[in-house]
């Protein structure tokens, strides 16, 4: 029983990681876009950092950081996945698209969790109180951003681009995550995240160089700190909590966090930018949060014989 408490405890406390340090990254890439670091120069550094010194500091704790020629290509696959066309498909896009919005695009990531895990993967199904949360998470976001489609303000061509790119981003993350879940590899949570972060360093420095962005570096020192914020929070600590997050809990309830994320980066926005805080963005947050609720507590029901429904504390224990 005290393991049981003490393991739900970590899941708390990796998904408030998530949720808070993963919201406040939408602030951090759009200070290093207004301050003129190209996107994919911004990851290449970032991940250049946090992957190497995360490995090293693995092996000064004595934990293994050897891995095969398969684990390898498979965690280069995720790390690509997830870091490369994923987060610096976010990076690119958040040039043109405001943050806000954004957050919106990406929230629809949990959609593309169901869809993979249900249909493409055959695996775990939500319960319908779970797909009723999805829904109601869906609305909470249309009421949280509904003031921006109400303005009928024409959106530019590229930011019309880079939302479309933010769609195929979300994709890229889903599929990504769902392929860390599946894969199941003998190699150390922290030495795992090291390693795909090291892989993605290498390419994102590939894209920056493929799309000459090397010539374009301003290097200040808030963009600096804002790769450093990333770094620290964004991938040390928000990263390595999703990638654990993954092994332990289905899919469908680490994807809340593409709900919570946006309610981060509004108030946020309100706090450091000073923007307006509506009745539209408090009714949304709690439509939002009743929707994470509806999501974490359903049940999963899972595609194998003698099929039946397993809570949240058995799902923990699976790994």
């Amino acid at each position: 029983m005290t393991t049981d408490r003490h393991h739900r405890l970590q899941v708390i406390v990796a998904f408030a990681l998530v949720y808070v340090f993963w919201g406040s990254t939408y602030l951090a890439i759009g200070i290093a876009d207004d301050e003129h670091l190209p996107p994919a120069v911004m990851c290449a550094l970032r991940f250049l950092i946090a992957g190497p010194l995360m490995l090293a500091a693995c092996a000064a704790l004595g934990r293994s950081i050897r891995i095969s020629l398969n684990e390898a290509i498979r965690l280069a696959t995720i790390g690509c996945l997830l870091l490369v066309a994923a987060n610096g498909g976010l990076a690119w896009a958040e040039q043109w698209v405001p943050t806000g919005l954004a957050a919106l695009i990406v929230a629809v990531t949990p959609i593309w969790f169901m869809v993979l895990e249900t249909f493409v993967f055959r695996g775990d199904r939500l319960s319908r109180r779970g797909l009723i949360g999805l829904a109601l998470g869906i609305a909470g976001i249309a009421i949280l951003f509904w003031p921006k489609f109400a303005d009928r303000t024409t959106l530019g061509t590229m930011q019309l681009v880079g939302s479309f790119t933010l769609l195929l981003s979300s994709m890229s993350w889903a599929i990504g995550s769902v392929l860390s879940r599946k894969w199941q590899m003998k190699v150390d949570p922290l030495t795992a995240t090291g390693w795909e972060m090291s892989f993605a360093a290498i390419g994102n420095t590939v894209v920056a160089l493929a799309t000459g962005q090397q010539h374009r570096i301003v290097l200040t020192s808030r963009a600096l700190m804002a790769v450093l914020y990333l770094v620290v929070f964004g991938s040390w600590v928000g990263y390595t909590a999703y990638i654990w997050l993954l092994k332990h809990v289905s899919t469908h309830k680490v994807a809340t966090y593409a709900y919570v994320n946006p309610i981060v980066a509004v108030f946020l926005g309100w706090l450091v930018l000073h923007e307006r805080f509506d009745g539209y963005i408090f009714a949304g947050s709690v439509v939002i949060i009743a929707a994470v609720a509806l999501v974490t507590t359903a049940k999963v029901h899972r595609r194998e014989p003698g099929e039946q429904a397993v809570g949240l504390p058995e799902l923990e224990s699976e790994v």
